[in-house]
């Protein structure tokens, strides 16, 4: 099939709420769903309301992430396209490019996009060449060594973060303020990330105190153009985990939004970007004005978790974006 052809049937490869709220926007535009679910999520919510549900054999989030199964589950059923959700396999670079050969719609961005962002240290040196700003980082860390010379490298005084490679959501991350905390900040932060992502590689930056964290919220399609729906405000965190969102920030000026909303579009244009994503920053929150330094930290390709309240603010939805431009369609239609 083509991608400009419509959607005949849409597997969501997911489960829970996500899975539900995909499910009301495909509804609201005539395509039916297909559930899944291993046998211990039989009696979940989305099992009840999706259109039809096939049971995956496994058990538990493995199951989800069981991508040849789950293709064959598509053809089986006559399901064009497959949106992920978020989490399980929306990142999975692997599994876009396996539902192309397939000829199915996968509902998010190329796999080239998604190999490009799944990789921070490789999203930073794309961020690099648009001269938008990054943190200072070391390589990838495959010893011990390479982080304590990093930390050497820093200011008296600095502290440093341990972040992960491959994956975010703070899993895997570590802030350092003494040297002899690195050996087992590292050891630890390393298994988290392995367990997380299936790759316990890290790396190190320099630690901004008095950070704002402001995300902003991407929309681009196949034919090059890229707009955005503004930001999102995600400085309130616990334990590097959002706790409150705000839209937009109420820390930030125009002139300051619109530097770091430039930066955000430079980065995606230059990366081909073709759906929509989060493109994260930090700004320099110790004294905040128009020339305020600002970070690029990552970009997250893929529906986020807090789409609603860019929703709430901009008035589109973002799960029928989605599944518009997952179909060729462009911006301006």
């Amino acid at each position: 099939m083509s991608q400009s052809d419509p959607i005949q049937k849409l597997l969501i490869a997911n489960r829970g709420e996500i899975a539900i709220r995909i499910h009301r926007t495909a509804t609201e535009m005539g395509i039916p769903t297909l559930g899944i679910h291993p046998s211990d999520d039989r009696d979940s919510l989305h099992v009840q309301m999706l259109d039809e549900a096939v049971e995956l054999s496994g058990t538990g989030p493995a199951a989800y992430l069981d991508s040849n199964q789950i293709i064959a589950i598509a053809q089986e059923h006559g399901c064009s396209a497959i949106h992920p959700g978020y989490g399980f396999l929306s990142e999975n670079a692997e599994f876009a490019e396996a539902c192309r050969d397939q000829g199915i719609i996968f509902v998010g961005p190329s796999a080239e996009v998604l190999r490009q962002f799944g990789d921070k240290t490789s999203a930073r040196k794309l961020a690099e060449s648009c001269e938008v700003p990054v943190l200072p980082a070391s390589e990838v860390i495959r010893h011990s060594d390479t982080a304590v010379q990093f930390f050497d490298s820093l200011d008296e005084g600095s502290t440093m973060v341990l972040k992960a490679v491959s994956g975010g959501g703070g899993r895997g991350m570590r802030v350092v303020h003494d040297r002899d905390e690195i050996e087992q900040s590292v050891a630890r932060g390393s298994a988290e990330a392995e367990a997380a992502f299936g790759s316990g590689d890290l790396y190190a930056e320099l630690y901004l105190s008095n950070a704002l964290h402001i995300e902003f919220q991407i929309v681009a399609d196949q034919h090059g153009t890229v707009w955005h729906l503004g930001e999102r405000d995600c400085s309130i965190q616990r334990r590097h985990q959002k706790v409150v969102e705000f839209a937009p920030s109420p820390q930030i000026g125009d002139v300051l939004r619109q530097r770091i909303l430039k930066a955000a579009v430079s980065i995606a244009e230059a990366a081909d970007y073709d759906h929509i994503g989060t493109f994260e920053f930090l700004v320099d929150g110790s004294n905040l004005g128009n020339d305020s330094p600002f970070y690029f930290m990552e970009a997250n390709p893929r529906l986020q978790v807090e789409h609603t309240v860019t929703e709430e603010v901009s008035g589109a939805d973002l799960v029928r974006t989605q599944l518009n431009l997952a179909c060729g369609t462009t911006l301006a239609e």
